[in-house]
């Protein structure tokens, strides 16, 4: 792994990560963080529409006009995020009913768009593609993350089977909208306080 390769990672997955640094991609991480493997087919989802959305940005970008370049690529991501949708009802019908919309809504997902105008339009297929990956696995691990606790929670349960009991009393409140803000919130809190502590480190090395 060369070192450019292991920064995209790197940046992608942590240090510059879509959700809890840049706050972008949250309509989803609050939608469908409610259960574990909504959180993860939309995490799947995501890395399958992003790298391969900057893949073919990147092919097509020394040939795609200026003045047409983001409607060409909202017609990429669309195409793969249609992809993804078909793939959901033929195959998995009742996650494809569970996540509703919100598998349509990648489309507007300002996390792929960002990457294809600010990465993709820059840099050659393979690095694209590879910081596509790492985008939408930094995206997926936030929304497993926050999935986690408020199933646990909420439902005393892991991907469905419940591990904490019958006797459990669920904590509504973290199955509902507000679990997720104040997760979410939770989760951009520690993450600031780590990357300040981290900065302050640099600075006083």
């Amino acid at each position: 792994m060369n070192k450019k390769t292991k920064k995209i990672l790197t940046l992608g997955i942590w240090k510059d990560n879509a959700v809890y640094r840049q706050i972008l991609g949250i309509c989803s991480a609050l939608a469908v963080t409610n259960l574990m493997l909504n959180s993860l087919i939309m995490g799947l989802g995501l890395i399958f529409v992003t790298a391969f959305s900057e893949l073919t940005v990147s092919i097509l970008r020394k040939y795609t006009p200026k003045h047409i370049r983001m409607m060409v690529q909202t017609l990429i991501i669309a195409s793969y995020v249609i992809i993804v949708d078909i793939f959901l009802k033929a195959s998995f019908p009742e996650i494809s009913k569970a996540l509703g919309p919100y598998v349509g809504l990648i489309i507007t997902n300002c996390i792929i768009m960002g990457r294809c105008e600010s990465f993709a339009q820059n840099n050659t297929p393979l690095y694209s593609f590879i910081d596509g990956i790492a985008s939408g696995t930094g995206y997926a691990i936030i929304l497993l993350l926050i999935a986690f606790v408020r199933e646990l929670l909420g439902f005393g349960s892991i991907f469905g089977i419940n591990v904490l009991g019958t006797s459990w009393v669920s904590w509504t409140l973290m199955i509902m909208p507000p679990g997720a803000f104040f997760m979410l919130a939770i989760v951009i809190w520690i993450s600031r306080n780590i990357f300040s502590e981290e900065d302050e480190g640099k600075v006083k090395a």
